[in-house]
């Protein structure tokens, strides 16, 4: 197969949406990565991106819609919280966990009643799948074995050759992706901490409960092993020592940092994120691909503090190294 890459003309869009609706897989740039889009009731299509993405079949996909109004399409017996995050966060960085609509496949929701809806807050996205008219299934353009693309370059470093289309939308703007919440719980349950944050969340809904797991994701493994240090004001000096050991035992090692830290590292490896946790959430991704790259076998992150996007930060850094805290 010719995987074309596109630039988001109205043409190109429009170009997209027909092969959607024709069976084809399109990767889009969403505000948080890049998704891998199939129509969702089509379940030969949805079938073909799990064999694409390597994806387990019991790991069930997110929907997208392009408007609030759709969601009803495609959920049931919708919650009132429910209803009062998609008022304040749709479009947005926000996923809900709701009753699934008899119209929703059991191969996108991995044979549960549950189905994950989300309206991507990015004008390419929305124009695609509002022209589609069709619910879209969206999880991440990669392969399960590699970080998630924040850029259609790295689409194409994993599926070229084996989807349609790829339409260019530039650098994700929030590069991790979304927060996944079940307003069906009392307090609502946070299974993935993401692009909304705990405090907007409780801001609007009162308390929710985090759903904890240390284990490793292979959503986001990379090829390198990854370590992060503990937030703490001299965590510089510990990163420091655990270069040194591993470089001594002869790893390939580079420290993830933020740009003001730098010089804290003298002439050890770095790669730095950005000036503050956000920049830090935007460039995650792109740093570990960039660690594949480069073929490094150890990355080092640092800590932050669990607070706003610093929360999804850490939840982030928790999955990809199995909870290896140095």
């Amino acid at each position: 197969m010719d995987t074309q890459l596109l630039q988001p003309t109205n043409e190109n869009i429009m170009r997209c949406a027909a092969k959607l609706n024709g069976g084809g897989l399109v990767a889009f740039p969403t505000e948080t990565v890049y998704a891998l889009g199939a129509v969702a009731t089509d379940s030969a299509a949805v079938k073909r991106l799990y064999d694409v993405k390597k994806r387990p079949s019991d790991n069930p996909l997110i929907v997208a819609v392009s408007k609030k109004s759709a969601i009803d399409g495609v959920a049931k017996n919708i919650p009132q919280k429910a209803r009062v995050l998609i008022e304040k966060f749709m479009p947005g960085a926000l996923t809900l966990l709701l009753d699934k609509a008899d119209c929703i496949p059991d191969v996108v929701t991995a044979g549960s009643s549950t189905v994950a809806v989300r309206i991507p807050n990015n004008p390419i996205a929305l124009k695609l799948i509002d022209l589609v008219r069709k619910p879209v299934v969206v999880p991440s353009a990669n392969t399960s074995s590699k970080p998630s693309p924040t850029l259609a370059s790295h689409v194409a470093d994993d599926l070229k050759g084996k989807i349609d289309y790829i339409l260019d939308g530039g650098e994700s703007e929030i590069g991790i992706e979304s927060t996944i919440v079940d307003t069906r719980t009392e307090p609502p349950t946070v299974h993935r901490v993401g692009g909304v944050t705990l405090d907007k969340l409780k801001a609007a809904i009162g308390d929710v409960v985090v759903k904890r797991d240390g284990k490793k994701s292979i959503k986001y493994v990379p090829q390198a092993d990854i370590l992060f240090s503990a937030f703490y004001d001299n965590m510089s000096e510990n990163i420091c020592r655990k270069y040194d050991e591993l470089a001594a035992r002869g790893r390939k090692t580079v420290v993830l940092c933020l740009n003001g830290n730098k010089k804290k590292y003298g002439d050890r490896a770095v790669f730095t994120v950005g000036k503050d946790y956000s920049e830090y959430a935007h460039n995650l991704f792109a740093r570990l691909r960039k660690a594949d790259a480069e073929r490094y076998d150890a990355v080092i992150a640092e800590g932050v503090e669990p607070k706003g996007i610093g929360e999804s930060l850490v939840n982030r850094l928790i999955k990809i190294s199995g909870g290896q805290i140095i």
